[in-house]
């Protein structure tokens, strides 16, 4: 199998740090998303929705979702498990998952994406479309990344050493990727949110944080 990937973009750096807590060795191939090469009919090919990361596997089959991608090698490698390892622990992990991507990773893209200052994406306000930025946009996601700051201290407070308790899971890997990409458009986890500080101080010690 292979992984098209982007070095640089959030929701492919979410795919390689569960790749990398598995202790997987997947080849990867590198898709220039800044310079456009992922809306070039070569990749397009590959995924008409123009999305990364894709996974790839030797029969041709190809998975195109962040999440999707991270069930498939669960299953195939469930050891450490990132996904839960009951139905109630993977129920929970799921809807707190979620919730990492809407109040994190979409409220910070809608920034990004719709800043009429970014160039590079002035036209781009969807992903993988060529669209119009919408200003309005920018607000609403400023607004909702307030709130998931809020929240992620919450989660995190009681002692917690990872938002679902003393087990590292893909939840934080949503959420750390989701902080670290609302650096792009300067926006930080407040300095008064210390159960949230000290949370990501530990997960980006991590060696899959680099990966």
């Amino acid at each position: 199998m292979k992984l098209y990937d982007c070095a640089v973009a959030p929701n492919p750096r979410r795919a390689r740090m569960f790749i990398a807590e598995k202790g997987l060795d997947i080849p990867k191939v590198e898709i220039d998303i800044l310079g456009g090469e992922n809306l070039k009919d070569s990749f397009i090919a590959i995924n008409p929705r123009g999305l990364l990361p894709v996974l790839e596997l030797d029969d041709g089959t190809r998975f195109d979702e962040a999440m999707a991608i991270c069930r498939y090698l669960e299953e195939l490698h469930p050891d450490p498990p990132l996904l839960g390892t009951t139905p109630v622990e993977r129920a929970q992990i799921a809807c707190m998952q979620r919730k990492m991507e809407f109040e994190g990773m979409i409220a910070t893209s809608e920034v990004f994406r719709n800043k009429l200052e970014n160039d590079s994406f002035a036209y781009r306000s969807l992903p993988g479309v060529p669209s119009p930025a919408i200003p309005g946009l920018v607000e609403r996601g400023t607004q909702t990344l307030k709130r998931f700051f809020i929240s992620l201290e919450k989660y995190l407070e009681g002692g917690n050493k990872f938002i679902m308790g003393d087990r590292f899971t893909m939840v934080d890997i949503t959420a750390v990727c989701a902080v670290d990409f609302a650096k792009w458009v300067d926006i930080t986890i407040p300095d008064g949110n210390r159960n949230s500080l000290r949370w990501y101080d530990e997960v980006s010690a991590r060696p899959s944080a680099s990966a």
